[in-house]
């Protein structure tokens, strides 16, 4: 008998115990029935073999064979104790499964208590997973126990050792004669910071100095982390571990500890500050003529607030009035320069919650982008692209912040969706892509649909991600791309520092396969960061939204399925379901095709995109998520 070949890949688990392998091996995902995932959890490294049958929606089938590296060892969730047995509750929909825990491994947990379980053992003579109890988070519902465990769940460490602490405390501050000679001095040129109000990090700085030949110098001055974090030490452990800081509804959970990214690192006004920068030549038209890349040293002559620099753009009176504007009208040549080269201007608006001092939520706004923010954005995006130029055109090793184009199914969705609101999506080429997006995007702005097709569009694309790889970045029309201008907060950055000054000192390109595999663990704690940052803004909606049941609002139908509809509301940007039960004045099913649910009698329809009015009528913080019913 031939022996069966084995693939290695990873499980995505369906909330009805059903799964799907993503591997490297196979374009499409292999779809497991829930008898055939050989007890395997969400996000496990298994083995698994193709079997012949095919699903009911012709898909590939497999078996999981044998488990190679469970994803993780500790679940967050409720126990439920009794006389005869503990029981607990995965708070990922993804673990369909209960967890038996022996009374002595309960580690004092209260019967409906929040904990942290341990994945001990699933055998087969276990009809479920074994487990034990960690810690104990607290009652459901409160706001702490809340947070830690969404902290818990994505797996972000919540303090730094002692080890890390200790050796941030011992860097000394003062910068040395020695160092400053090595360096480029920026201390005489004009420099400022444009940040968020409520910043405390400021990683990068901007310098201004007009040429004599007309031309503008800008300086792009980038906090040097890599000065202070150096390798083989705590604090360099503990920043390639977290991989970036993660900023939930009410804390920001940093990448380094306080002194090295509030103090040390922070480009505060009127010190000396130690900077790695891209230093751009630009005409008055916007193009790059020259560019310069060193260390530096900079002193801030000013922190601005981005509302600040907003008000001088928009009254022209102000602070180094002239400059700004200046910067602001290259900025604006720079981004149009980009669209013109197949950019899509995926410019979405941040949901921001406003808590109260017992951490209530009080207020959901959305942030909007003003002119003070691309101007920011646009010079670090084109630092960002410049770093990558240098060290991939001279084929050094580099950390490219890599976006792949479309699948062409995802775009043949995203084509018919757009076709129900009346736009047409050019697919001849990459560029038209691009194009046809940027102009559906501008035509939405101010529509009630605008927030759907935006998300939409960007659900449609691959998720960006980070690698040695020379791929360009198809979002940004970049042929490279690296991150570079974040290392505060985002390690790839410190790793991106440390291949340019590599490049710069003539030194031997390092080995990518070990980078390679840093990029993948960067890649995984991001998604892990947004996965939390989504959810603990989720909580705060719901418990937003307990306030207004029974309340009627305008809303739009944001997704549609078998069970129901998807809905959006307008002013605060909460989302909840309307499930079909409860649509009774018809028997509706659902049109995956259209994106749409359809009464079998009336014809009557219900397509994303679509202005409804719904009541609230439940909204549980907890599970996240929310029960509407039309008005």
């Amino acid at each position: 008998m031939t022996k069966q070949k084995l693939y290695k890949g990873t499980i995505d688990m369906l909330s009805d115990g059903n799964a799907y392998v993503i591997s490297d091996e196979f374009k499409k995902d292999v779809f497991i029935p829930r008898r055939y995932t050989y007890r395997a959890l969400h996000g496990d490294e298994v083995l698994f073999r193709i079997t012949p049958s095919k699903s009911r929606q012709n898909k590939m089938t497999g078996e999981v064979t044998n488990i190679v590296k469970r994803a993780t060892h500790e679940y967050t969730g409720i126990i439920d104790i009794d006389r005869e047995r503990a029981i607990f509750a995965a708070d990922n929909k993804k673990i369909p499964y209960y967890f038996v825990i022996p009374f002595g491994k309960l580690n004092d947990a209260q019967d409906d208590e929040k904990v942290v379980v341990k994945f001990s053992r699933w055998v087969e003579r276990d009809e479920l997973p074994i487990g034990e109890v960690i810690k104990v988070l607290g009652k459901p519902g409160e706001h702490h126990t809340e947070i830690d465990s969404i902290l818990y769940e994505f797996n972000i460490a919540q303090e730094f050792n002692e080890e890390t602490l200790i050796e941030s405390e011992q860097i000394i501050d003062r910068i040395s004669a020695d160092e400053i000679k090595l360096r480029r001095d920026f201390r005489k040129v004009l420099t400022f910071t444009i940040d968020p109000d409520d910043a405390k990090d400021f990683d990068d700085a901007i310098s201004y100095l007009e040429l004599s030949n007309g031309n503008y110098e800008i300086g792009v001055h980038i906090a040097d982390v890599t000065h202070y974090v150096v390798p083989n030490t705590a604090l360099e452990r503990t920043a390639m571990e977290r991989a970036t800081s993660v900023y939930l509804v009410d804390r920001v959970v940093p990448m380094l500890p306080e002194k090295i990214s509030n103090v040390l690192c922070s480009l505060r006004p009127n010190e000396d500050k130690l900077t790695f920068s891209t230093v751009l030549e630009l005409t008055p038209e916007g193009k790059v003529v020259d560019t310069w890349y060193g260390k530096t040293i900079i002193h801030s002559d000013k922190r601005f607030t981005y509302d600040e620099v907003q008000l001088i753009l928009d009254t022209e009176i102000g602070p180094h009035c002239k400059e700004i504007l200046t910067v602001n009208k290259l900025a604006k040549q720079l981004q149009a320069e980009r669209f013109k080269h197949g950019a899509i201007n995926f410019d979405s608006d941040e949901i921001k919650i406003k808590l109260n001092d017992k951490n209530e939520p009080i207020e959901i706004y959305q942030c909007q982008r003003k002119d003070a923010h691309k101007l920011i954005e646009e010079l670090m995006l084109l630092a960002n692209k410049k770093v990558a130029e240098v060290l991939n055109n001279h084929k050094f090793t580099s950390v490219n912040r890599v976006h792949d184009a479309p699948e062409d199914s995802k775009l043949s969705t995203l084509t018919s969706f757009a076709k129900r609101f009346g736009y047409e999506i050019n697919a001849k080429s990459d560029r038209t892509i691009a194009a046809s997006i940027n102009a559906m995007l501008k035509d939405s702005e101010g529509k009630p649909e605008q927030h759907i097709i935006s998300h939409f569009a960007i659900r449609s694309m691959p998720k960006a991600y980070y690698s040695t790889k020379k791929t360009g970045h198809y979002g940004l029309g970049y042929t490279h791309y690296s991150h570079f201008t974040s290392p505060i907060r985002r390690y790839p950055d410190m790793m991106t520092h440390r291949l340019l000054q590599a490049y710069l000192q003539k030194q031997k390109s390092p080995d990518a396969e070990a980078l390679e595999k840093l990029c993948k663990h960067s890649t995984e704690k991001e998604i892990g960061a947004s996965d939390a940052e989504r959810a603990s803004k989720k909580y705060k909606q719901m418990e937003f939204l307990q306030k207004l049941i029974g309340s009627v609002h305008d809303a739009i139908i944001s997704g549609t399925t078998e069970w129901g509809m998807y809905a959006e509301i307008i002013a605060n940007k909460c989302e909840g379901m309307i499930r079909l039960t409860t649509m009774e004045d018809d028997n509706y099913i659902y049109d995956e095709q259209h994106f749409m649910v359809i009464g079998k009698r009336s014809k009557k329809s219900y397509k994303i995109g679509d202005k409804i009015q719904i009541k609230v009528i439940a909204a549980d913080p907890i599970k996240r998520q929310a029960d509407f019913e039309l008005a």
